[in-house]
């Protein structure tokens, strides 16, 4: 069974196995059968716009807080069901999006720039995310090729706005 078409194992009983579960998959949105990744994208995209009412300080925190426990939750979830870098774990996708979301203005159009940015930068993995997935331990991998990425995304946007505004 591919990963993409992954569904959740049962039963889950350890508690702390289920947390993992749940902040890995982003409240599930991982068992999207098809695209998880773009789908995690475009949940953290989605909830960004109300919650940067909480102010960019406040979400730049919560990126790194959500970065500690993907690494824990993606580490916990590899050590049961092995792989390296299952695609139903989307947590990652989260943090580099909502990192990538942090440069933009409050307009849908930088946010949707956003969005595109991210992704085409998660896909083609420019310097070091690359290297990340491939030489960190899975877990370290797994995350900070997103961050890299969401890195990436957040400079490009923030040169576009000084290019076009």
């Amino acid at each position: 069974m591919s990963d993409a078409l992954a569904q959740p194992p049962s039963p889950v009983t350890d508690p702390l196995d289920r947390l993992a579960y749940v902040i890995a998959t982003w409240f599930g949105v991982g068992w999207t059968p098809l695209a998880p990744g773009t789908a995690g994208s475009a949940v953290a995209a989605l909830l960004f716009v109300p919650m940067r009412a909480l102010g960019l300080d406040v979400m730049a925190l919560l990126v790194l807080l959500l970065t500690g426990a993907g690494v824990w939750a993606t580490q916990r979830i590899v050590a049961l069901r092995g792989g390296h870098d299952p695609q139903f774990i989307v947590v990652d996708e989260v943090a580099g999006q909502w990192l990538t979301l942090l440069v933009v203005p409050a307009d849908w159009r930088w946010y949707l720039a956003g969005f595109v940015m991210f992704r085409l930068c998660d896909q083609f993995k420019p310097w070091p995310a690359r290297q990340a997935e491939r030489e960190l331990p899975p877990a370290w991998g797994v995350m900070l090729d997103d961050i890299f990425a969401g890195a990436w995304g957040a400079v490009l946007l923030w040169l576009a706005q000084r290019w076009v505004v």
